[in-house]
């Protein structure tokens, strides 16, 4: 039976670090993915066999410990890590760094299915929206004129230039204001990009593309519509909008080579440990002889 459970014990145990050899690969080929959030495996011990149960202490007798033996490891979780990567300096106006806590909010205007993302790259297409490299809508507030500052909430758009002049350039600060600026010299603030922020960002899903969905099933995703009281970068912990930068992929490379090479040679010594079973189980079998 000790022998079975040993095969069994092995078994596992490859199986498990099979899975967090996954993880450390798939967060070292992200290396370079715009806003990245790295993952990690935990593991836990598995069942244990009881072959002894504890028991109290008494008047002429001390107590008696619990005798187990475990069944090996199975992998507990894996968890997203969502501290800060770096921001890297592009100079491109529409891609957007986020300094701090929060996720871009946006849309699919297919299906009008929402995501989060931390990747910035943003540009306007050609009828002025700004969008994603899927071509997924920016929330915020839009809207606003020369008499009005942007309050509806809904897909940002460039607004229409007074007459007689043309749109010159535009530029978002770390409010997420996004000003535009017209040939006769004046300039209207006509969007205003928000952020969504999550008491457990651990809750959301990885749905590819660097988007993040979950937290409901139905409803906006969060559950929380977006206002300028509650989502406004700087405030309510949220981070700052860093026009001009991108958030770079948060994978420290030293640090997953070295957890690489741990579960390597946790893998090594656990398939060791099947090698070592089949040989005294060879050895039995072979005792009639």
């Amino acid at each position: 039976m000790s022998l079975i459970g040993t095969l069994t014990s092995g078994v596992s145990a490859l199986r498990s670090f099979t899975k967090g050899l996954e993880v450390i690969g798939n967060n070292i080929a992200n290396v370079n993915t715009i806003g990245y959030k790295g993952s990690r495996a935990t593991f836990a011990d598995s069942f244990s066999n009881m072959l002894r149960s504890s028991a109290p202490s008494t008047a002429t007798t001390s107590n008696t410990p619990a005798t187990q033996v475990g069944t090996g490891v199975k992998l507990s979780g894996i968890t997203a890590r969502y501290s800060q990567g770096a921001l890297n300096t592009t100079g491109v106006t529409t891609d957007l760094g986020i300094s701090g806590n929060g996720f871009f909010r946006v849309i699919n205007p297919a299906d009008t299915q929402e995501y989060v993302t931390r990747a910035g790259a943003l540009r306007l297409d050609d009828t002025g929206y700004l969008i994603t490299p899927q071509g997924y809508r920016v929330q915020g507030l839009t809207g606003g004129t020369t008499l009005a500052a942007p309050a509806t909430v809904g897909d940002i758009k460039l607004g229409t230039p007074p007459v007689g002049t043309q749109l010159q350039s535009i530029t978002v600060d770390r409010a997420g204001n996004l000003i535009e600026f017209y040939s006769d010299g004046s300039a209207t603030t006509t969007n205003r990009v928000l952020l969504q922020n999550f008491a457990d960002p651990t809750a959301l899903s990885k749905a590819g593309d660097n988007l993040f969905t979950g937290m409901l099933t139905a409803g906006p995703i969060g559950g929380d519509a977006l206002t300028a009281a509650n989502n406004a970068p700087g405030t309510n912990g949220l981070g700052a909008i860093e026009s001009g930068t991108l958030e770079l992929s948060n994978v420290d490379l030293t640090e997953e080579f070295a957890n690489m090479i741990t579960m390597q040679r946790s893998f090594q010594a656990s398939s060791r440990l099947v090698t070592v079973s089949d040989s005294v189980l060879e050895d039995i079998v072979n005792l009639k002889r």
